[in-house]
């Protein structure tokens, strides 16, 4: 029984990832991993570094390395951008066995954030740098896990804004016979 004076400082349930939601975050994860590293490899070994082969319209596949964040920003601070992309996939995984199951969506945009994030935490690692290889000319060139970080926060952003909403009102109908 709850007391209408004292507040109620928590949800009725838990808000925690249930298995279901583990399982949604690390396949979308996974897949992203996936089909980042495997298209970064295609490129790598089909294109010398500086090739480009035009695709259609502004887009063409760019081999570049960068060992910077986005738009090639602090080149020289690897190390930096490896811990703090450390600090940021762990935060997300310590965010989502807290709140997974608080929206239904939140297993794909974090499993979006969290692939390209560790993909290109991964190639910072190994390689020291990303591989860049989608170039519209009048962007700096980008990967598929950068496009999967946006995806991501994209969506979050959406799901967000779409939660805050109040729902719809219910119409109520005239009961037959009583005045309104």
């Amino acid at each position: 029984m709850t007391n209408g004076v004292v507040p109620q400082w928590g949800a009725g349930r838990s808000l925690a990832a249930g298995t279901s939601q583990w399982i949604g975050l690390l396949a979308v994860a996974a897949a992203a991993v996936i089909a980042d590293q495997l298209t970064k490899m295609i490129v790598s070994s089909t294109l010398a570094l500086g090739e480009e082969v035009h695709v259609i319209g502004p887009l063409s596949i760019h081999h570049v390395q960068n060992s910077g964040i986005a738009f090639g920003l602090f080149p020289t601070a690897t190390a930096v951008v490896i811990f703090l992309t450390g600090i940021a996939v762990a935060w997300m995984l310590i965010f989502f066995a807290r709140s997974g199951s608080r929206h239904p969506i939140l297993p794909v945009a974090l499993g979006l954030l969290l692939g390209g994030s560790i993909s290109n935490l991964v190639d910072r690692i190994r390689l020291g740098h990303v591989t860049d290889f989608l170039d519209l000319r009048y962007w700096p060139a980008f990967n598929l896990a950068d496009t999967f970080i946006v995806a991501g926060v994209a969506v979050l952003i959406g799901a967000l804004l779409l939660a805050d909403r109040e729902p719809p009102r219910a119409k109520t109908l005239p009961v037959p016979g009583q005045r309104s």
